[in-house]
Order: C-alpha cells, then sequence, then structure tokens
C-alpha cells in the first residue's frame, strides 16, 4: 500500500494502475481515507505553492477511481474540478475500469455525461465505457458537444459527411444535437457553406441515412424554442439547406406564424418570407394571414413591418373579399412608432376601407386609429366615415414625479446588527445613507466598547484578504493601506481599513502617517474629491486606533447627504459635554453638507451654533450666516469632439479647510483630464456628491470628461450617476447639462436609460434647462461627440412617459444646429446627417401632441428636399405640424 501511495505522490498515473490492479477490493477501499487527505492537501495549499503538487493529479484520479466501490463516488472522483486540468490519460483510466462489471461501467458512463459541460469530462473516456458497456449512448449535452467536437476537429482529409456516416449512433446523437440547450460552446465548429455540418447534415438526410421528417421537425422545433444567441444561425441555415417543399412548408402555417411573432429577426424573416410565398400561391387562407400580421405588425422591426404590410397589399389587391378579414390585422401597425409604417398601414385601410360591410371590423379599425399620430388620425377618421372627433383639450405635460429625498435610519444600536450590515455593503455596491450609517456606527460602537464590536465583526473580519496574507503574495496590509496616492478606490476599500484597523492588521504608525502626509501631488480632476473622501476616512480609522469619537458629526440627515443645521448644532453640543475631541476632516465635512439653501434655519441654527462657545461653534456660525454659496465662473473649452468646462476658484473653500478638503475650491482645467488617472471606479461617484450635496456643479464638472466617454468611446456604466447628479441640490448649470447630453447619446441602452431618469428628474424639479440642452446637443451631434440615432432613442423613451413639451422644447433648440448644415438634395449626407431623420420624427411626434407652434430655422429647407426618404419625410410632417394656418 505504502508503494501505492508513493506512486501516486509522483504522479506516475501507469505505475499506479498496475500496483492497485493486483490489490484485492477491501485493501483498495482502505486507501480512500489517505488518498482524500492527499487530495485536500494539494487542495488547500497557497496557489504559488500549488503547481508542484498538482503534478500528483493524473495518478490520484486514477487511484481513486480504482478504489470506489460505487459507480456514484467513481464518477464524481474521476471529475472533480480540481482534476480537470491535469486529469489522467484517457487509456490509463479506461484500463483502470475494465476490469469492473459491464452494468457498473456503463453507471459510471451515464454519471460522467450527466455532469455539465464546464466539468470538460473527455469524450474518448465517456464513448470508451459506453462502448466496452454496451450501454445505449447517453444523449446528455456533456456527450454531444463532446461528440460534435471529437468528429468536428477532423480525421485527416475524411470529409464531415464521411465521418457522420462512420458513426454507429449516428440517429440519437444527432437528435440530441436539437437538443442542445446552447451551442455556444461549439458553435465555432459548425462552420458555413460546403463542408459544413449543415451541409453535411442535409447530405445526409437527402440520402436516407437520417429521417427527413424527423429531421425537419427537429429543425423548426428548436428554431421555435430558441437558444443561445447565435444558435440560429446552425439551424437556420440547415432548414433552408433541406429545401421543404410547398406540402411541407403548408403543413406548419402554425409554425410559421410563431416563428414570424416571437422568433430572432432573421429567422422571423424566413418564416415571413415562406408565409409570404403560401399566401400569394392562395395556400394560405384569409384567416391565418391575418393571425400571422398580427404578430410580426407589432414587431419592432421596420424592415419586418414593411414587407407585411407590402404583403397585405398584394393579397387585398388579389382578393378584395378577404378586407374584412385583413384590414383589422393591418390596423395593428397604426401602433407603430414610425409614422412611415403608420402611413402605409393607414394607406391600405383607405384604399379596402368600402369593402369593410363588418361593423365589427370597422369599430376595431376605428378603435386602432386613436393610436395614429394626430395629422393622419384625421385622415383615417374620413376614410372611415366617422364623425370628426371634438377638439382636444389643451396639452397638459405631466412629468413623472422626481424621488424624494428620505431621512436614514440611525446607526444600529446592536453591534451584531451592524455587523450584519457592513457585510452586505462589502459583498454589494450600497447606497450613500447604508454605508454612512455604517460609518456612524462604527464610530460609536468603537467608542462605547471596542471588544463587543471586534466581536460581533469577526465572522466579516474572517473572509477579508488581510486577515489571510498568505493568499496576496506581495501585500501587506500597512502597504495597501498607507498607499495615498490616488486614495481609497471607493467606499468598500474605506470600510476594508476600518476593519483592518479594528482587527490591528494595519499599523497605528502607518495610519498616523498616511494621514498626516495626505494626498501627493496635483492629481487628476477628480482628485479634490477623492481626497476629501479619503481624508474622512483616514482621520476615523485613525481615532478608533487612538481616540474614538462618540459619534460623526457628518452623518447625512438625509439620503442625498444633507445634514440639517439643527443637528449639526445638536452634534456639536454632545461633543462638548462629553468633551470629545472634534476631528478636522469630520467637521469639514459636516461644513460642506450643512444646509444653508434654507436661509431661515440656516440663520436660527446659526445663533445656537454661537452659543455654543466653542471654536467649532463659531466656525459653524459663521459659515450658516455667510448666505447661499455662489456658484464659481465658468467657460467652456473644446478638445477634439469634446465640448468640457472649466472653473475658477471657489474663495470661500480656500479658508479653514483642512488641504484635502481645499482642493474642492481650486480651479479645474482640460489641462486636468490628461493627468493620469486611477480613479477607474466609478462606485464612489454617489458618494462624491454627497460631499458637495448643496454644489452639484462643482462634482458635475468632474464628471463632464468620465460621462463624455459613454458617448464618444463608447464605454459602459459612466453615466449610471446620473440620477443621483439630478436627485442632487443646487444649481444645474453648464456641466449638469453635459452631463446629460452626454448620457442622452451613450453607447449603451441602460446608460441611456439612466441620462433620461435625470432628464425627467430636472424636469420634474423645473431645474432643467430644455433651450440649453437643446444646444448643447446640437453642438455635440454636429461635432460627432453623439450620434443622432442615439440621441433620438433617448428623446423618444423621454417622451414615452409624457414628456412631450419638455423633449419637444430640447430638440427644437437642437435641430436648427444640424439643419443648418443639412447639404442640399443630392450633394450626399454627411455624418451628422445621417440618423436626422430619426430625430425629426421624435420631434415631429412631440409637436403634434403638444400642440406646439411656429417655426423652425432651415426646416422649411429639409421639408423641400424631394424624394421619400426618412429625412425628407418627417422634415415636412414636422412642418405641417408647426404650421398655423394648416393647423386652423
Amino acid at each position: 500500500m505504502s508503494a501505492v501511495l508513493d506512486a501516486v505522490r509522483a504522479g506516475r498515473a501507469g505505475e499506479t494502475e498496475l500496483l492497485l490492479r493486483s490489490l484485492p477490493d477491501a485493501e483498495r477501499r482502505s486507501l480512500l481515507p489517505e488518498l482524500k487527505r492527499l487530495r485536500t492537501e494539494v487542495r488547500d495549499l497557497p496557489w504559488e505553492r500549488r503547481n508542484g503538487a498538482e503534478r500528483m493529479y493524473p495518478a490520484l484520479q486514477v487511484a481513486g477511481a480504482m478504489c470506489h466501490s460505487g459507480a456514484a463516488a467513481a464518477a464524481t472522483w474521476i471529475a472533480g474540478a480540481d482534476m480537470r486540468w491535469r486529469q489522467a490519460p484517457t487509456e490509463t483510466l479506461l484500463r483502470a475500469l475494465a476490469g469492473r462489471d459491464t452494468g457498473w461501467q456503463a453507471d459510471v458512463a451515464r454519471r460522467l455525461a450527466g455532469r455539465p459541460v464546464s466539468a470538460d469530462v473527455p469524450f474518448a473516456l465517456m464513448a470508451g465505457l459506453v462502448q466496452r458497456s454496451g450501454c445505449e449512448v447517453p444523449v446528455t449535452d456533456a456527450y454531444v458537444v463532446g461528440w460534435v467536437r471529437h468528429v468536428g476537429h477532423g480525421w485527416g482529409r475524411v470529409p464531415l459527411v464521411d465521418r457522420l456516416r462512420a458513426e454507429p449512433d449516428l440517429v440519437p446523437l444527432v437528435n440530441g444535437l436539437f437538443e442542445l440547450s446552447d451551442l455556444g460552446e461549439v458553435r465555432w465548429l459548425f462552420g458555413d457553406g460546403p463542408g459544413s455540418w449543415q451541409s453535411a447534415l442535409a447530405e445526409l438526410t437527402r440520402t436516407g441515412e437520417l429521417d427527413r421528417a424527423a429531421v425537419v421537425d427537429a429543425c423548426v422545433a428548436r428554431l421555435l424554442r430558441g437558444g443561445g444567441p447565435t444558435d440560429h444561425r446552425v439551424f437556420l441555415p440547415l432548414l433552408v439547406q433541406l429545401a421543404l417543399t410547398r406540402e411541407e412548408e403548408r403543413d406548419r402555417v402554425a409554425d410559421w406564424t410563431a416563428l414570424a411573432r416571437d422568433a430572432v429577426s432573421p429567422v422571423a424573416a424566413h418564416a415571413q418570407a415562406v408565409l409570404a410565398a403560401l399566401a400569394l400561391d392562395g395556400r394560405l387562407a384569409a384567416g391565418q394571414l391575418a393571425e400571422a400580421s398580427e404578430g410580426v405588425l407589432f414587431r419592432s422591426e421596420k424592415k419586418l413591418v414593411r414587407a407585411q404590410l407590402v404583403l397585405l397589399g398584394k393579397v387585398l389587391a388579389g382578393a378584395p373579399d378577404a378586407a374584412p378579414q385583413l384590414l383589422p390585422a393591418v390596423a395593428q401597425a397604426f401602433g407603430h412608432e414610425d409614422t412611415q409604417v403608420q402611413e402605409r398601414a393607414l394607406k391600405l385601410v383607405e384604399r379596402h376601407a368600402k369593402r369593410l360591410d363588418d361593423p365589427a371590423a370597422r369599430s376595431g379599425i376605428a378603435e386602432a386609429a386613436d393610436r395614429l399620430s394626430p395629422a393622419l388620425r384625421t385622415r383615417a377618421t374620413g376614410a372611415l366615415g366617422l364623425a370628426p372627433a371634438a377638439a382636444p383639450e389643451a396639452y397638459a405635460e405631466v412629468l413623472p414625479p422626481a424621488p424624494e429625498p428620505f431621512r436614514p435610519e440611525p446607526a444600529p444600536d446592536s453591534a451584531v446588527e451592524l455587523a450584519e450590515e457592513i457585510g452586505a455593503l462589502l459583498a454589494s455596491d450600497g447606497d450613500v445613507a447604508s454605508f454612512e450609517r455604517a460609518l456612524d456606527g462604527l464610530a460609536r460602537h468603537a467608542y462605547r466598547d471596542r471588544d463587543a464590536l471586534r466581536a460581533a465583526l469577526e465572522p466579516v473580519a474572517a473572509a477579508r484578504w488581510w486577515k489571510r496574507p498568505d493568499t496576496r503574495e506581495g501585500w501587506r496590509a500597512d502597504e495597501y493601506f498607507g498607499n495615498t496616492r490616488y486614495g481609497l478606490l471607493g467606499p468598500r476599500d474605506g470600510l476594508e481599513l476600518l476593519l483592518a484597523t479594528l482587527f490591528d492588521a494595519v499599523g497605528t504608525d502607518t495610519l498616523f502617517a498616511a494621514r498626516q502626509r495626505g494626498p501627493a501631488g496635483h492629481g487628476c480632476v477628480h482628485s479634490g474629491l477623492s481626497h476629501a473622501f479619503d481624508a474622512r476616512l483616514r482621520e476615523l480609522a485613525y481615532r478608533i486606533r487612538t481616540d474614538p469619537q462618540p459619534l460623526l458629526l457628518a452623518t447625512p440627515s438625509w439620503s442625498t447627504g444633507l445634514v440639517e443645521p439643527g443637528d449639526l448644532v445638536d452634534r456639536l453640543a454632545r461633543y462638548g459635554r462629553l468633551g470629545a475631541r472634534v476631528g478636522a476632516a469630520d467637521f469639514a465635512q459636516a461644513l460642506l453638507r450643512v444646509r444653508r439653501e434654507d436661509r431661515a434655519a440656516a440663520l436660527a441654527a446659526a445663533e445656537g451654533a454661537a452659543a455654543l462657545g466653542s471654536p467649532e461653534g463659531g466656525r459653524l456660525a459663521r459659515w450658516l450666516s455667510a448666505g447661499a454659496a455662489v456658484p464659481p465662473s465658468a467657460q467652456r473649452r473644446t478638445s477634439g469632439a469634446r465640448i468640457l468646462v472649466e472653473t475658477g476658484e471657489v474663495p470661500e473653500l480656500q479658508e479653514d479647510f483642512p488641504e484635502a478638503f481645499r482642493r474642492l475650491g481650486r480651479p479645474v482645467t482640460t489641462g486636468d483630464e490628461r493627468r493620469y488617472c486611477g480613479h477607474w471606479n466609478q462606485e464612489g461617484h454617489p458618494h462624491w456628491l454627497a460631499i458637495l450635496p448643496e454644489r452639484r456643479e462643482l462634482v458635475a464638472v468632474r464628471l463632464v470628461h468620465d460621462l463624455s466617454l459613454a458617448a464618444v468611446d463608447d464605454q459602459r456604466g459612466m453615466a449610471a450617476v446620473l440620477p443621483t447628479l439630478a436627485e442632487s441640490g443646487g444649481a444645474a448649470g453648464e456641466s449638469t447639462r453635459l452631463c446629460v447630453a452626454y448620457g442622452l447619446g451613450a453607447r449603451h441602452p441602460e446608460d441611456r436609460l439612466a441620462a433620461v431618469d435625470a432628464l425627467l428628474v430636472l424636469a420634474a424639479r423645473g431645474q432643467l434647462d430644455a433651450e440649453r440642452l437643446g444646444a448643447d446637443l446640437g453642438q455635440l451631434v454636429r461635432r460627432g461627440a453623439v450620434k443622432p440615432l442615439r440621441l433620438a432613442e433617448s428623446a423618444r423613451t423621454a417622451a414615452a412617459t409624457g414628456a412631450n413639451t419638455t423633449i419637444w422644447e430640447m430638440l427644437r433648440h437642437a435641430l436648427p444646429v444640424l439643419l443648418a448644415d443639412l447639404p442640399a438634395a443630392g450633394a450626399g449626407t454627411p455624418g451628422a446627417a445621417r440618423g436626422l431623420g430619426e430625430l425629426l420624427s421624435v420631434a415631429a411626434e412631440c409637436a403634434e401632441r403638444c400642440g406646439a407652434r411656429g417655426a423652425i430655422p432651415h426646416l422649411a429647407r429639409a421639408a423641400a428636399r424631394r424624394g421619400s426618404s426618412r429625412l425628407a419625410v418627417q422634415a415636412r410632417r414636422l412642418r405641417d405640424a408647426l404650421d398655423t394656418e394648416a393647423a386652423a
């Protein structure tokens, strides 16, 4: 037995198999505890020391497979994740299992095949066990994917179709191919054109090796079921190559209807083409075509919708009696967002409305006409012979309500509850209120009973990297947390610092030196915000170690970060009663957060602060009495396609503030954007806004370049901060508008949605200057920083909430800039004009709904362009909507 263990430790798999083959089952089983101990020993080694020990894995895999008597245990051992990258040779494993009875081997084969594809069980092992045991082939994802890889990698120059013909289990494995949950693991092996899997399977179907009806049914069923995002690229070409007859297509009308309604665009287009051919051949009943059309006309793809309307027009021209069945389906397109589609549908209804002798059908179309644009709705009324609609009521915009700030709960009285909240914050991105509540709780409990706090936090701290330094080679907590060059990267880093301080993983000298040293150099544009955030956390860490604070002065009274002046006076009074020393960074942050816009409350609190008789009380009294903050001077600068903002100095932030906070009041220039920046983590952006909750422009000016990355460089996630920016306080000036403008033109839909949320919040709060925002957007589109199609999608999303007047005012001032650059008809379309038709469409929709009137510079020239391009059609639509005389 010792010889077996020596062979395992040396990684000699073949020798291990020979030694174990000579042992009886009982002695093999007795080796299992030692084998499990060896496996655990290797798994628990630090990764930097694991490489040498992993050489024993192939022999360990063979030994475990031979020593387990149960099939389930043997399969689990063989497929262990830790052995995945250092497996024993397949032939060695097959020899090791050859002595077992066929039923046992079949059971192991089925269990290995039942593992997920990610387990990467060798196909040769599973296939060898199936062949030796004589069991049925297990048609599982893992087995079928392994088979595809095995066949697809080729056998020299043998064509794929011949490789498949040689497969004894071809039919069940091909059936399994259609049942795969996702082809992502093997999609690249299928190829395209001659020699591909699709061509091979179609050839095998033509020659009879595969049953044609079964393959066609399986292929259609798989397309109906869907799957991975690229799975249709395998099954749709196969279906096309099978070349279904008209009778085969006619037997599957229900399937084509479902595919045309719900499948991905390429599959839906194929299904639509099949239905169209059947309809034009007279093999599709009017009711069936109507059912299919209702599904297609609800789709967002304009190409599919237009093709369906063309088909319906052809069928109605050849079979006018089908109008009562088909026209209600045509009316489904009245609700489409594209007014050109609406007009196409209306023209069909106008052409065949005289054949509508069914009152129910006419009534249904009349109801659908309410979804048409106002101008088309008037036409529909005449075509259907309806009474003219009553004059519409004056439009009144109803914006979604802006979120209201809330009062956060106070810090938990229980250290255990506080520990649970901190654990949750470390595991996910918490909001500002939760983070500040945790900071205040740490300060209070460290002041009250540090030992009890440590005991409660022990389960949270046990999993932190600074508790297990061997897993972070080259890093120690002192080195990591003592580095102040870029500050802490975010709130989670700050919590890590505080926990490491509580558990003595960071030295007091390190905490003191980092606090004294402060931020280095001028830094990037974010440095003022990051260093103010950093200074407060480092001060709290040092005070927890040396002189705990009874509470934090800067804990927000509101979710936005604002501190009520009365709350701050009460906190300073408590410090005085306890004889506690006020932290400089904590007090500086409290001053920046205290509400001053409510002058009555500020002046009342100033009297109470002065009565405290302490230096901090006097400082607070002067701060509250100074009046509302004066915004710094702002100036625009261009940088490539971007428009950025520079600001001047804020004098009041230069006096009586720690150095880290003075940076917030220093000038911001475009040169700051070119400095190296380590603030890649957007997790801290909402917390930066809470540093200056009444002065959002001082934060926004430092975020403009970040937001431009979402539009110009297509970076994801940059606009997530915009709703918080909109909910913050203070003037919404140049920088805030540019941030929103870049967000509306962001590459990714989730960023554009965040920008729309911000726009609506600002509008609901009466803080949106739509005119200047529109002018900014016009310039950004003109410079190429914002693409018109993205802006149009954002504008349409905002208008869909009911904000038609707001979006109209925005686009009314953006469009003249773009229309002025529009070349004459036939002179070509520049990049700035690409997508302009979509913007005009949204503008026309908003103008029609809110009853806007008046002229837009250069619109008449665009409307005079010949042809039926989207730009020309929508320009004419907008011109007609704004024409006062036409409206009258």
